[in-house]
């Protein structure tokens, strides 16, 4: 399975990468909107993990587009910004149905991905 994981905070999703390369997925990463696009112009992802709120290109923003791009890509958003009752009740909006709250344990994102490669 491979995964693009998309983070404006390069620490942060560098680490991310590196913890689930250690688990045994494939993942690249990158820092903005469109870096992702580029990305997933080169190789093909499974998964799109996205930070919601990034400069330039939200992360619901950037779903709609990689969607276009690649329609069989799942998503899962993290989000650092409000309660997580607040950000259920703008997904029901969005249609957005995995996220995660920062700071996101490397097991719910595990247990989430696989969720994912289950479903597929």
């Amino acid at each position: 399975m491979r995964i693009l994981l998309v983070d404006d905070e390069t620490e942060f999703v560098s680490s991310l990468s590196e913890r689930l390369d250690l688990r045994g997925f494939h993942s690249d990463w990158v820092s903005s909107g469109e870096e992702a696009l580029q990305k997933a112009k080169e190789k093909s992802y499974d998964v799109a993990v996205l930070d919601m709120k990034m400069p330039k290109v939200s992360g619901i923003d950037l779903k709609k587009i990689l969607q276009k791009q690649c329609p069989s890509m799942k998503f899962i958003f993290l989000t650092g910004h409000g309660s997580e009752e607040a950000f259920r009740a703008g997904s029901a909006e969005t249609g957005i149905e995995n996220y995660l709250l920062k700071p996101v344990k490397i097991e719910d994102l595990v247990d989430r991905i696989q969720k994912i490669r289950d479903e597929s």
